[in-house]
């Protein structure tokens, strides 16, 4: 997802997190080095360690702690990637099967663990209880998300309130994470530490939203899944929710039926009632608000390429086709 401008910015500093990665991936069991060593270098955007990095770099930190940290959140998040598919029972992401669907669920649930388990050890290298504190409060609220995601499987009665509380423990907290980081490392003041961490919050419920649209309108080669995968898993993502609202019954009894059911042959369906109804369209308006919101968490920050890099990432993560 990233810019020329932006890997510009913060290129060099992603090599190095990427060898720190690869470094710490490394277990005497064979098993873990192959799944683990299969997803991590899958091809994902490496955002979330890319905002630990920009955030400290804003900030201007001085040190080598961020290269930790961004690390450690790539761990965390790759760590959640694996248990989801196995929850989801997914075949694909980002265009290759998935570690279950190669290695099986069992070893993509203990490898998930693994990654946690040495996030947590990367983290305690830093010797900051309040880094410690973050990332292990992040942690259990993610855990949450999912458990609310999975409740919510089939729910027609979910409103717009309750998919953001999904979306913002599941997604947006690791996020906001990754961007307090920045501000602890620097020991910023608490109002500049409230203000990065909106700004992640902000940033990861847009890049959510843009996700759940991306599911009906994407390119399967691009997004690297197939369409109608949150819709065949029976998720109620925004433009679902508002289509039940304020679509004809037609549609909404369309939307209904096909979570209900939880079938990929109602995609066809759907797609024609979320478009009909501008469900869509509300629904990339909600994520640029949330992407404005974000840049605006940004505006008493001293003008330097990581703040304008943090500020690009804002609107990128609204305007993308993958």
């Amino acid at each position: 997802m990233a810019t020329e401008f932006v890997k510009s910015v913060v290129g060099s500093e992603m090599a190095a997190v990427d060898a720190l990665i690869r470094d710490r991936l490394y277990s005497d069991v064979i098993l873990v080095r192959q799944v683990a060593e299969y997803i991590v270098t899958s091809g994902g955007k490496r955002l979330r360690p890319m905002i630990v990095l920009l955030a400290a770099q804003a900030l201007g930190y001085q040190g080598d702690h961020h290269r930790r940290l961004a690390a450690v959140i790539e761990f965390i998040h790759t760590s959640t990637l694996l248990h989801d598919d196995v929850v989801d029972e997914s075949g694909l992401r980002r265009g290759r099967a998935t570690a279950n669907a190669l290695f099986g669920n069992a070893a993509s649930v203990l490898v998930g663990d693994f990654l946690y388990t040495r996030a947590f050890q990367l983290m305690v290298s830093c010797g900051s209880l309040r880094v410690m504190e973050v990332l292990a409060d992040a942690t259990n609220i993610i855990a949450e998300g999912e458990v609310l995601q999975l409740m919510n499987i089939g729910n027609v009665d979910i409103d717009e309130a309750g998919y953001l509380q999904v979306i913002q423990y599941k997604t947006a907290k690791l996020f906001e994470a990754a961007s307090r980081l920045g501000a602890i490392l620097v020991e910023a003041a608490p109002e500049v530490e409230s203000r990065m961490a909106r700004y992640g919050m902000h940033l990861g419920t847009a890049f959510q939203i843009v996700d759940d649209v991306l599911d009906y309108t994407g390119n399967p080669d691009e997004i690297g899944k197939n369409l109608g995968d949150d819709l065949a898993e029976g998720k109620p993502t925004l433009p679902l929710i508002y289509t039940m609202r304020h679509g004809s019954p037609e549609q909404a009894d369309a939307v209904r039926n096909a979570l209900t059911h939880a079938r990929r042959e109602h995609f066809p369906a759907v797609l024609a009632a979320v478009r009909d109804c501008g469900a869509l369209n509300y629904a990339l308006d909600v994520a640029r608000n949330e992407a404005e919101q974000a840049r605006a968490m940004l505006a008493d920050l001293a003008p330097n390429p990581a703040v304008t890099a943090l500020l690009e990432l804002a609107d990128l993560a609204v305007n993308r086709s993958s």
